[in-house]
């Protein structure tokens, strides 16, 4: 099942986009050097984005501007070397919403990739603080580096939950499909993209034929719903559902492109500086400082290599997956 990259409040993000659309619906086209005001948020302090992640971020737009991809005002970039869960309920800001034809930018929290623990074949499992586990394989639910532009959004029906008021409502959820090349070419295949951190959980099947969304033999799924800004994705970047609700509809037949760090020659670079007891800003590298202490020494797992473990895996004897249970009165 899929879950879906200081939290930003939805007030202040709002007359940000407002602006943004204010600016036109045309892309502004940025000078390829980074002006002062943009500068001035270059850093490694919360809300502040690496100088690396900007640079990437900011030419694989200007590229795909100059051939006729994108035309939105607004990039983004995320950071996946920074912390996600701070503790107390709070999140890192290490998603980047950047428009330069109005100087503005924001940075808001964006989950990281579970990964997965294949217990006594292969363990890949990321925590909710760091992440050290990267990759492209399908179903290793890892978040992978590189460069994607947005593609279209689908919206489905997830199933009934009740509300707090004891009333039932359907989660309907939007869902940004991510296009990628390279090592992200398989972000479609994948079903990577962006969408509100909004799952339900204990799900089992209720009897309502008159819903619209009841199968053919009359249950509609039903279940407990879950925020989980604080948590983990299958891979996607999903985002607090307040900050969704703004940036989904920026997205709305205006792709844009999404620059994710670090690339799997970050991540072996990396790696391998730690393995040479080497401090990675010493030899031109950028990891964040807090998570590399965390993690020791991070790692990509190529669908090449990690695909076939995985396939070896599910072909092994298991029981036959059970649809949900009938929901007790």
């Amino acid at each position: 099942m899929r879950t879906g990259l200081c939290f930003l409040k939805s007030v202040s993000l709002g007359f940000a986009i407002a602006a943004w659309l204010a600016a036109g619906s045309f892309a502004a086209e940025p000078s390829s050097d980074v002006t002062a005001w943009l500068r001035d948020h270059i850093g490694e302090g919360e809300g502040q984005i690496a100088q690396v992640v900007l640079q990437r971020a900011r030419e694989l737009y200007l590229r795909k501007v100059k051939e006729g991809v994108v035309n939105n005002p607004c990039y983004f970039g995320m950071d996946a070397t920074r912390p996600h869960d701070l503790g107390d309920g709070r999140s890192g800001a290490r998603f980047y919403v950047i428009c330069e034809a109005d100087r503005s930018f924001r940075a808001i929290s964006a989950r990281h990739g579970s990964g997965r623990d294949l217990r006594g074949v292969v363990d890949f499992l990321n925590g909710k603080e760091c992440a050290k586990n990267f990759g492209n394989a399908m179903d290793s639910y890892l978040t992978t580096g590189g460069a994607y532009v947005t593609g279209e959004t689908k919206t489905s029906f997830k199933g009934y939950y009740r509300t707090p008021l004891n009333q039932d409502a359907a989660l309907i959820r939007s869902f940004v499909q991510f296009d990628g090349e390279g090592e992200t070419a398989n972000a479609r295949e994948r079903a990577i993209g962006g969408h509100p951190a909004l799952v339900l959980k204990k799900i089992c099947l209720r009897k309502d034929p008159r819903s619209p969304y009841a199968n053919g033999n009359g249950y509609v799924p039903f279940g407990n719903l879950e925020e989980y800004s604080n948590g983990r994705s299958d891979g996607c970047t999903s985002w607090s559902p307040s900050d969704a609700r703004q940036i989904i509809p920026l997205l709305k037949d205006n792709p844009t492109t999404l620059y994710i760090y670090p690339e799997s020659r970050d991540i072996e670079a990396v790696a391998q500086a730690a393995a040479n007891h080497q401090s990675p800003s010493r030899t031109g590298l950028y990891w964040n400082a807090f998570c590399l202490k965390q993690i020791g020494a991070p790692k990509f797992w190529p669908k090449e290599i990690l695909e076939p473990i995985l396939a070896r895996y599910h072909r092994d004897p298991e029981l036959p997956a059970r649809s949900p249970p009938v929901c007790k009165p």
